[in-house]
């Protein structure tokens, strides 16, 4: 592969990033202190939002299996044509309906279209790493140009987002230097600290932000049609048949190194969903640190861009599992922030994690590709099971988020979580501190146990890789 098919193939991945940062570490917070949705509502919209991109992902792994080979591909298609209602829904999704009655129904429609067709487009975007290459170092290579990218993607989406919520969010009102029942302002604790935004454009930064992304949306997928060539199955033979949706999906269910790869990341992937959803409520409520949210997710999101290139040398040269342990950083830190909130400390926290989550998203794309390899070397005569795989992966990985997420929001609620005002409840307080801390540790301490298990070493790689070129 050249430089500039992979450069073309990566920068297609970072708009759907951009976005997917954006809502991840700021719709939570927009749709309580914004929208004024209870967080009931809220973690309502996030689950069932997320629900509806997994079930989407085996909707699309049927579709796309049954798809033909065109002019310009089997995915291509795919991708141009849900491109633009990603767009759509993603503009609605940010836009502040004039009506309060019904804000909940629209969150949750349009949250739901946004996540189905941005996981259709990941599906189709990442199983695509299988039709550009057949050499294994070739599609690492690519897996960690299409990483830098995506995590460049993330980061600029969550600044801009960051520093909207930052001018959005009035919680200049609040100081430190507070009585007992008011703040120096003589304003109520227990009031808001801004009305109740009624006019759909009082907020016009949100839509103006969710524009631009959606502009580079359309930059990208024209970027990706232009500069990467799909190619077809280099190892079927013009006699094999494609493997039908369901018996491949059964197939991979009781294909050994899938099940212990995806059920390790399906906890790396929840306490990384955790940690992003519930950070900036963190610094915002349990801490002195709202007036520096946004520059510590800018911390967080640029340690993972510079690191990348770090975990691939890991990567090549200690093997994929040891790189994938990198996540385990995040547990000590993540506890320390939360027992001494001190600025410092919150800051280094935040570039600790950064290095944490790109060794999880590093790793976990570039080993799903090896399962791929060892499962065609076992089934030898059918063809058409990657997009089953991803579809399948994003599946699992959507449904433990949503899960996670709708827990979190719900304990939200169940504690007493008030929008708008000043200064939340103890209660809050020590749940948030518990979303952060303790259960994102318990989620990649049992992820890394799995992964123990997982059988496909450097050496066993090696293996199907020459198994595979004698089959070619």
């Amino acid at each position: 592969l050249s430089v500039c098919s992979k450069l073309c193939y990566a920068i297609g991945g970072a708009p759907n990033q951009m976005a997917g940062s954006a809502a991840a570490f700021f719709l939570q917070i927009y749709l309580l202190d914004i929208a004024h949705i209870t967080p009931f509502h809220a973690s309502l919209v996030l689950f069932i939002g997320k629900a509806s991109g997994a079930v989407t992902d085996l909707v699309a792994g049927f579709f796309i299996s049954k798809s033909r080979w065109t002019k310009i591909g089997r995915l291509m298609p795919w991708m141009l044509a849900c491109t633009p209602f990603t767009v759509a829904s993603y503009f609605f999704l940010w836009y502040l309906p004039p009506f309060v009655a019904g804000r909940v129904a629209w969150y949750l429609t349009f949250y739901c279209l946004f996540q189905a067709l941005t996981t259709l487009f990941q599906v189709l975007y990442s199983a695509l790493t299988m039709f550009l290459s057949t050499d294994q170092k070739e599609r690492d290579s690519a897996t960690a140009y299409r990483m830098t990218m995506e995590v460049l993607g993330t980061l600029f989406g969550a600044a801009l987002q960051g520093q909207i919520m930052a001018s959005a969010h009035v919680f200049h009102h609040c100081t430190t230097n507070v009585s007992a029942n008011t703040t120096s302002h003589g304003i109520s604790l227990h009031e808001p600290s801004f009305p109740e935004p009624l006019d759909p454009l009082s907020h016009p930064v949100y839509m103006i932000a969710a524009g631009v992304i959606g502009g580079v949306y359309l930059l990208g997928i024209v970027i990706v049609f232009l500069g990467v060539k799909e190619k077809d199955d280099p190892y079927a033979l013009t006699s094999d048949r494609a493997i039908p949706f369901w018996k491949g999906l059964r197939l991979t269910m009781k294909h050994g190194p899938y099940v212990k790869l995806t059920a390790s990341f399906l906890f790396f992937s929840t306490a990384v969903q955790l940690e992003q959803s519930n950070f900036v409520l963190f610094c915002t409520h349990a801490t002195d640190l709202r007036n520096h949210c946004q520059y510590l997710v800018f911390t967080i999101l640029a340690s993972a861009a510079v690191s990348i290139p770090f975990w691939q040398k890991i990567l090549q040269r200690f093997g994929k599992k040891c790189a994938a342990c990198g996540i385990s950083w995040m547990i000590p830190f993540a506890v320390m922030l939360v027992t001494i909130p001190n600025l410092i400390l919150a800051y280094f926290v935040a570039f600790v994690s950064g290095l944490s989550i790109a060794a999880s998203l590093l790793s976990s794309w570039s080993m799903l590709p090896d399962v791929v390899d060892h499962f065609r070397l076992q089934n030898p005569h059918g063809k058409g099971h990657e997009t089953i795989f991803y579809s399948s992966y994003v599946f699992f990985t959507k449904m433990s988020t949503g899960i996670g997420l709708g827990i979190s929001a719900a304990g939200l609620e169940f504690t007493g979580y008030k929008p708008g005002i000043c200064k939340q409840s103890d209660d809050v307080v020590l749940t948030l501190k518990i979303l952060i801390g303790a259960v994102p540790a318990v989620l990649i301490i049992v992820g890394l146990f799995i992964l123990l298990f997982y059988p496909i070493t450097e050496e066993s790689r090696k293996e199907t890789k020459l198994a595979l070129e004698v089959l070619r």
